[in-house]
């Protein structure tokens, strides 16, 4: 018998539409949802909005407002700042390891998605350029061989997401991000472990930097 790709549920549909529309900026920090208002949006029964919308809750990307059900948090430079203290830790391992362990076979993924970025920087589309970002990071983490890397990563991207919007309509830090991806890539592939940990770091560095100056001051 064929196996039988499972398919993702009403509510991971719904979480994802919800999650996506957050990450994007088509529901902005302080706006109000109800299970009524998005079950409506996405012609679906309130249930499942509802466990969507309390995972997201759980979550940090939505927070009570009072009687009117939840909203859409705030962007919060600390905790941003604090998952970008935790990459520095995690990405210059993780390119290091990934050249250790034969960057060579990262090639022609690494390769693909750097045009992809690239492609996406001229086309001026910034959902395309922070789905390459992820795609790119996403493949260090995999190639390092440890898997609570992509675990851990995985979750807090989406928060990131978030952050990466507001940074990249600097068009000029755009171009910046995809040359030292290149860069981080051919060290990587090279088997140079010392270099792309190194520039994973500086990329990092920078990233921070741009994240603490594009979000709003924490209250």
């Amino acid at each position: 018998m064929p196996t039988l790709a499972p398919q993702p549920t009403i509510v991971e549909q719904a979480y994802r539409a919800i999650l996506d529309a957050i990450c994007e900026g088509r529901l902005e920090p302080g706006e109000r949802l109800t299970q009524e208002s998005v079950a409506a949006k996405l012609a679906v029964s309130r249930q499942p909005v509802g466990q969507a919308l309390l995972l997201l809750k759980q979550q940090k990307f939505l927070v009570e407002a009072g009687r009117r059900g939840l909203m859409v948090a705030p962007l919060d430079r600390d905790f941003m700042r604090w998952i970008y203290e935790l990459r520095l830790g995690i990405d210059p391992l993780a390119a290091s390891l990934a050249a250790r362990r034969g960057g060579a076979s990262l090639r022609e993924r690494g390769e693909a998605i750097v045009d992809e970025g690239k492609r996406a920087v001229r086309e001026g589309g910034v959902p395309e350029l922070i789905r390459a970002d992820m795609a790119f990071h996403m493949l260090l983490y995999e190639a390092s061989g440890n898997r609570l890397f992509v675990d851990t990563m995985g979750q807090l991207w989406n928060h990131l997401r978030r952050a990466m919007r507001e940074v990249l309509l600097q068009r000029d830090y755009r171009r910046a991000i995809w040359a030292e991806h290149a860069e981080i890539l051919r060290a990587t592939v090279a088997g140079d472990a010392e270099g792309a940990a190194a520039l994973a770091r500086a990329h990092l560095v920078s990233a921070a930097q741009n994240v603490a100056i594009a979000l709003p001051p924490g209250k």
